[in-house]
């Protein structure tokens, strides 16, 4: 009897990437990139024509295919909002991928939600808080095994927790999100204020390996808006372990301990600080959550 295939798509801004896995091997990955920006029509007609050549390469049907797509998408199924790709607003996500891969059980989820998945599979942990940072601040919890608040409930938008009621403004709108104070850009307009002049993200990470004072209080500032985010979950979802990755956090030599140190400061009388760690799987992380969706939806 033929072992059931599993499909992961990782849908970004600039390429896409499959991951085909059956038992416990991965037997084809890929990826392709996005041809210049024109219609969501030309997009899904791209998809579809490497979705082809990747079936006729393995021989197999997919009996499930997880999406991991970082646009926002409404409770009707379709994109309300992509700034890397705008072109598919107002697209039925749902009904798109169904005709991708009419074969299959398919779903989608948030990027994020499936790079946590994904982390949490690989460290073992069943109730566990992704932190992506890097363009932006993304995320992900995992409890009992699976992605909150749930499939087709919305995504978890760590990103956008107020932590700072005069922070900066995001581009949500907002004043105080995560994300304006703690993603890469952030950082780096932090340090430029602190320092006097530009700075960029090798001139940070110099800097901070020397003890620059600039330096040290930027990435103190970003790393105690984390703690505060994660705090805040542990109050309220009560994961047992914090996972830090992303492009920005991984190139700064402990960052997850700065992120630690400050969350034990933050930890109640009486109560027990979340451990943190850096998170393992760095770019592959959504296209392994990806696959661990299809497998949830169909775990024959």
């Amino acid at each position: 009897m033929e072992r059931p295939h599993y499909l992961g798509v990782d849908v970004g801004g600039t390429k896409v990437a499959f991951r085909v896995e059956t038992g416990t091997e991965c037997v084809d990955e890929t990826m392709f990139s996005w041809a210049p920006r024109h219609s969501a029509a030309h997009d899904l007609a791209q998809l579809a024509y490497y979705a082809r050549e990747l079936r006729g390469r393995s021989m197999v049907s997919f009996r499930a295919v997880g999406v991991a797509m970082p646009a926002t998408v409404g409770p009707d199924g379709r994109i309300t909002a992509w700034p890397s790709r705008p072109e598919w607003t107002g697209t039925d996500l749902s009904a798109s991928l169904r005709a991708l891969f009419p074969e299959a059980a398919v779903a989608w989820a948030d990027d994020g939600d499936l790079g946590a998945l994904a982390e949490a599979r690989e460290a073992c942990c069943d109730d566990l808080l992704y932190l992506g940072v890097g363009t932006g601040v993304g995320g992900g919890l995992v409890l009992r095994g699976e992605p909150c608040p749930g499939l087709g409930r919305g995504s978890f938008e760590i990103g956008h927790m107020v932590v700072g009621m005069r922070g900066p403004r995001c581009v949500c709108g907002r004043r105080g999100c995560l994300q304006a104070i703690a993603s890469g850009p952030a950082t780096l307009r932090r340090a430029t204020r602190l320092r006097g002049r530009a700075v960029t993200y090798d001139v940070l990470r110099q800097a901070w390996g020397d003890g620059q004072p600039w330096a040290v209080s930027a990435l103190r500032r970003t790393c105690r808006a984390l703690a505060v985010a994660a705090a805040g979950v542990q109050e309220l979802l009560h994961p047992r372990l914090v996972l830090i990755g992303g492009g920005f956090a991984d190139g700064i030599p402990g960052f997850a301990g700065l992120v630690s140190d400050h969350l034990a400061d933050l930890a109640r009388p009486g109560g027990h600080p979340l451990p943190v760690r850096p998170a393992t799987l760095g770019g592959l992380s959504s296209l392994r959550g990806a696959v661990s969706l299809a497998r949830l939806i169909d775990p024959a």
